[in-house]
């Protein structure tokens, strides 16, 4: 029987000799399950993945399942909880009925568990410890995307980074990056960009306009000092539990790239700071790139290259990347292809454009038992997925139909007045708990243009005779010529009559070219 084929090819597919997280059972149709356990070898993890599904099949749970297991296996974990629904991993999970009759139907023994998290607010918008990172750190490719820029506009905006960094401004902030695209467009800053090719007054209108709309959407906050060192992720308790470092991502649907670019600097972050460690029996940290779709929207070809890049090098860093979101086909293919465990919920096939997305998900997994994978990926319940992943050896498992072990944790929100006082006795909270703001590029400016106004205006401005001291008399002339000649030597060569002179030549000199300052 076709059962008994899929039964036993996946069998020998799923057998693994090292640690693995375990995901569920063999499904061999919608009312029948075998023994066969499915599962994703720990040192694969870091060879990233993807978790897809429509709205409300499943997959935060998913989610949530894979961050426990990697916590009790020691790994630190990183998600951004977009509904909130995340921080119910930090409390004991609410047993019943249906939690007891999955669990029994995969072999699973389950156990009320909290596990340990850390909460964090970008720029301290929310409950959590402030994530924070300066404008000089987050880089003007990133910044151009957030801000929608075209080629000409975001070439122009590195020029800007390029000074401030030569020049010795500290970017810090958004306030501090407008002041410097200001002084560049002015009188006085003009001259500086000469040898670069300059910047035009439209170019950086438009810069200045997309920064103001930016800041409006709240995103001051999430720039400035202390900044975060992302290497504070990989934290452990005494137990060697990995720490679950949960991002609340509040009102998402009003600035969705803010957040998904801010998480693409963490991961950048990340890569530049990490040591390389290749090849290791389990990862040093797994990250959860929740709506994966809102980061890809939009993308220039330059910025998809960088991702595509930051994915297939990080693994030597011990990072492993999983991306979460509705279809496969949200995910560029440079990047689907770094992919190697694939965990794909229900989806829909109810217009043309669902029905395309069907068939390129079907595509994109290696050649199966089933008949129609289509179908079966369409008739999934809640719960169930079809899955894929990396062998020890680094070759593709056999697709598996897999009804999903359930959270030990909370599936919910956890309680407000306990995440409250996780965050109040943080670790962290002394390191960043705080904004820091020093002298940067705003105040830098400022004090350079204030005493270039000050020199101008003394310069301008007559100057006031020198007292001098009294001449000693001079014997007493003998004629009248003598007289009158001693006076005219006293009177030009006074230092009085020598300033008076100087001021009134500037002053032509200012008129004839027009650069007197008013």
């Amino acid at each position: 029987m076709a059962e008994e084929t899929i039964s036993s090819v996946v069998a020998a597919g799923y057998q693994f000799e090292g640690p693995a997280l375990e995901l569920g059972g063999l499904m061999l149709a919608a009312d029948q399950l075998s023994e066969v356990p499915i599962r994703i070898p720990l040192s694969m993890v870091n060879r990233h993945g993807l978790v897809a599904g429509a709205t409300g099949t499943g997959k935060t749970k998913t989610l949530q399942l894979l961050a426990e297991q990697l916590s009790a296996a020691g790994v630190p974990v990183f998600a951004a909880d977009i509904k909130g629904d995340l921080s119910g991993l930090s409390t004991f999970g609410e047993g019943g009925e249906k939690i007891t009759a999955r669990a029994a139907s995969v072999g699973q023994t389950w156990k009320a568990t909290a596990f340990p998290v850390e909460f964090f607010a970008l720029g301290g918008e929310g409950t959590g410890i402030p994530l924070r990172v300066t404008m000089s750190a987050f880089g003007p490719t990133l910044l151009s995307k957030v801000l929608g820029l075209n080629d000409t506009q975001e070439s122009c905006l590195g020029l800007i980074f390029h000074y401030a960094d030569n020049a010795g401004l500290a970017l810090l902030d958004l306030a501090d990056l407008r002041e410097v695209v200001k002084y560049l467009v002015s009188d006085e800053g003009k001259p500086e960009l000469k040898d670069l090719g300059g910047l035009s007054a439209a170019t950086a209108g438009v810069i200045l306009r997309e920064l103001i709309a930016f800041s409006d959407q709240g995103a001051d906050a999430f720039f400035g000092e202390p900044e975060f060192d992302c290497r504070d992720f990989l934290r452990f308790t005494g137990s060697g539990k990995g720490l679950i470092n949960l991002v609340e991502l509040p009102n998402l649907q009003d600035r969705p790239a803010v957040f998904s670019t801010f998480l693409m600097w963490l991961l950048a972050d990340l890569f530049h700071d990490l040591p390389e460690v290749g090849d290791i029996e389990k990862p040093k940290l797994v990250f959860f790139f929740d709506e994966a779709h809102l980061l890809f929207k939009d993308a220039s070809k330059d910025f998809l290259g960088s991702i595509a890049q930051t994915v297939r090098l990080i693994r030597s860093k011990g990072v492993g990347i999983f991306f979460v979101t509705q279809s496969p086909t949200d995910v560029p293919e440079e990047v689907l292809a770094q992919l190697g465990s694939r965990i794909q919920h229900q989806l829909r096939a109810h217009t043309p454009n669902d029905a395309k997305a069907l068939k390129a998900t079907v595509n994109t997994y290696p050649t199966s038992e089933y008949a129609d994978l289509g179908e079966v990926i369409t008739s999934l319940g809640i719960g169930e997925a079809v899955v894929t992943v990396m062998n020890e050896r680094g070759a593709p498992t056999p697709v598996a139909w897999t009804r999903l072990r359930a959270p030990e944790s909370l599936m919910g929100t956890a309680d407000p007045a306990a995440m409250a006082a996780a965050v109040a006795a943080s670790a962290l909270g002394p390191k960043y708990a705080t904004a820091v703001d020093r002298e940067s590029a705003r105040e830098q400016l400022g004090a350079r243009l204030t005493a270039g106004a000050e020199k101008a205006s003394a310069e301008a401005a007559p100057q006031a005779p020198v007292p001098q001291p009294p001449a000693p008399k001079a014997p007493a002339p003998r004629t009248r010529a003598g007289k009158d000649k001693g006076i005219v030597e006293e009177v030009v060569t006074s230092t009085t009559f020598r300033q008076v002179l100087r001021t009134a030549a500037r002053e032509i000199v200012r008129g004839a070219f027009k650069t007197g300052r008013r």
